[in-house]
């Protein structure tokens, strides 16, 4: 494994002109969006970069996120869909159909039992009312004591002993029946709303976060940044960022932002 370099490193940076970031513990910090980074993000809008949060988080918060932030759209549930706000009109691409999606959502349910059978202490995010596509398990986020490494591994195994796929961020782990992720989605927007190529334009892409459910990304991307909290995790990484900052969360996206328009 490639440790990633410090952010300094990063070059042809002028190249960048689109950010792809995840949201949670990479804009925020304990769960806030800070003044600063949100800042950051309108600064870089302000100067004519194109930004895309690409996020585990629901559905329900996506439809804000594209409204109201200064987003080019937001890709949500860990690559389910993208919402974009066009013309004043709200557009919504789905992976699956509704159809599939709903017989998705009843497998999940039987996943969802088994795990609160087995850990009756174990919670369900407190944003699941709010999703479409995944079960979302919370770890660290409300959740009290925290769960343990090993409970969050055999939670995993739940998931993918139900033939589902299942990702650890840095509060929740999320579990999806399709083959989807950060990057096939992220691929699918560029082409189908930015109208290029994702091979032949990678210098110009930049992506930010901070746990395993952003690997995908961070394989993909030369231009890929972890926060300084991906540390955390990067001996479970087989790909990790290729650079990383010197602050965590929402500071560390601010250190990004500080960097691309130096």
């Amino acid at each position: 494994m490639i440790l990633p370099k410090p952010l300094n490193k990063l070059r042809n940076k002028s190249n960048v002109r689109i950010i792809f970031t995840d949201i949670d513990d990479t804009i925020t910090t304990d769960g806030k969006l800070p003044a600063n980074s949100y800042q950051a993000l309108w600064q870089l809008h302000n100067r004519g970069y194109i930004i895309i949060p690409i996020t585990g988080r629901p559905a329900g918060w996506c439809e804000m996120i594209a409204r109201f932030w200064p987003v080019h759209g937001v890709i949500g549930e860990n690559g389910g869909f993208y919402f974009r706000l066009h013309k004043n009109k709200m557009q919504r691409e789905f992976f699956y159909s509704e159809a599939t999606r709903k017989k998705n959502q009843k497998k999940l349910e039987k996943v969802k039992k088994e795990i609160l059978k087995k850990y009756p202490k174990a919670q369900i995010a407190s944003d699941q009312f709010s999703r479409l596509l995944d079960l979302a398990v919370d770890i660290c986020e409300d959740v009290k004591p925290h769960l343990k490494k090993k409970e969050v591994k055999d939670i995993v195994s739940i998931f993918e002993k139900h033939g589902a796929i299942a990702k650890v961020s840095s509060i929740h782990i999320n579990g999806w029946f399709g083959k989807y992720d950060k990057l096939t989605m992220c691929k699918k927007y560029v082409k189908n709303e930015l109208k290029l190529n994702f091979d032949k334009n990678l210098e110009t892409f930049l992506f930010s976060g901070d746990s395993p459910n952003d690997e995908p990304m961070f394989q993909a991307f030369p231009n890929s940044v972890g926060v300084a909290n991906i540390k955390e995790f990067i001996m479970d990484l087989k790909h990790p960022p290729k650079f990383i900052t010197e602050k965590e969360g929402a500071d560390g996206f601010v250190e990004i932002t500080k960097v691309l328009l130096a």
